[in-house]
């Protein structure tokens, strides 16, 4: 498709009444799909019906997701080829010891397929009901990413942060990726490229909007657009400048139309992920039929 090799990959809130993470992952993999993510919500507070993050505000589909560590496994043990990540793993939310040998373990099974797409969050309750606060939250995700990365790398490992703090420690099984599974950094915040750059290995902004498989854009795409290409050449100087070479980018919730894909390559996208409606198997087939043939 041109100069520039663009991955494509898919992304689902599967529930226990849609497609399971296994059929959803085994048809990617057979229509020639490179990955499959899956997002992360351990739950949804009710709050007080008021207007901001209550639960009142969000799709069914958030109170209803698979957790992600499980559905990427049952994914990973149904295929043998296409990559299984999460998109995004709440990390601020989740113990980073165990959440460091769930994704080990995981990598090991699949023979090293884990992208790790990791954010801090938005829910400012959910993250308060794992203990975690809201106004520290990208600190608190830094030094997870960093302990777990602690961990993956080094027989006996340690991290001595603000927020999490360990001795040395053993820890198995390794990743089979070395020295670890990609990390990828989700947001779009004024930050985010450093934080990318400080403790990633790629960049995951995120595209609003529904479009319809077609040709015909909906929504303003330029203004979108312009400010993804100006803060993909950011990234790649603020990698330079720190030595870490080429990070890539990864675009979640990429709009399904010919004409974009090729603005996407053209900006230097390297994988984008089209968000699939949550479904049963066989609306979710069709769907799939329809991005396959819109990348052949």
């Amino acid at each position: 498709m041109g100069r520039h090799l663009m991955l494509a990959g898919l992304q689902m809130f599967t529930s226990a009444d849609s497609i399971t993470p296994a059929e959803l992952a085994v048809a990617a993999e057979q229509r020639g799909f490179e990955s499959i993510f899956f997002p992360d919500h351990t739950h949804v507070p009710l709050g007080d019906g008021t207007s901001g993050y209550s639960g009142h505000d969000v799709p069914v589909y958030y109170r209803t997701v698979l957790d992600p560590v499980v559905a990427m496994s049952s994914a990973a043990g149904a295929t043998a080829t296409i990559k299984i990540g999460s998109a995004v793993c709440l990390v601020t939310q989740r113990d980073p010891i165990i959440l460091a040998k769930q994704i080990a373990s995981i990598d090991r099974l699949s023979s090293g397929r884990v992208l790790l797409g990791v954010g801090a969050g938005w829910n400012d309750e959910e993250m308060r009901n794992h203990g975690a606060d809201p106004a520290g939250r990208f600190r608190l995700l830094r030094e997870r990413v960093e302990a777990m990365s602690a961990i993956w790398m080094h027989e006996e490992a340690s991290y001595h942060g603000k927020l999490v703090d360990f001795d040395p420690m053993w820890s198995w099984p390794k990743p089979v990726q070395r020295p670890r599974p990609p990390v990828f950094v989700g947001g779009g915040g004024p930050n985010v490229l450093r934080r990318v750059v400080t403790f990633g290995d790629g960049w995951m902004p995120f595209r609003e909007g529904t479009d319809q498989i077609g040709d015909n854009l909906s929504g303003d795409v330029e203004d979108f657009e312009s400010e993804l290409a100006r803060r993909i050449v950011e990234l790649h100087t603020l990698a330079e400048e720190s030595g870490r070479g080429r990070l890539p980018v990864t675009l979640f919730n990429g709009c399904p139309h010919r004409s974009a894909l090729d603005r996407y390559r053209d900006i230097g996208i390297d994988r984008v992920v089209f968000w699939l409606p949550t479904a049963g198997y066989g609306p979710t087939l069709d769907t799939m039929d329809a991005l396959a043939h819109l990348l052949r």
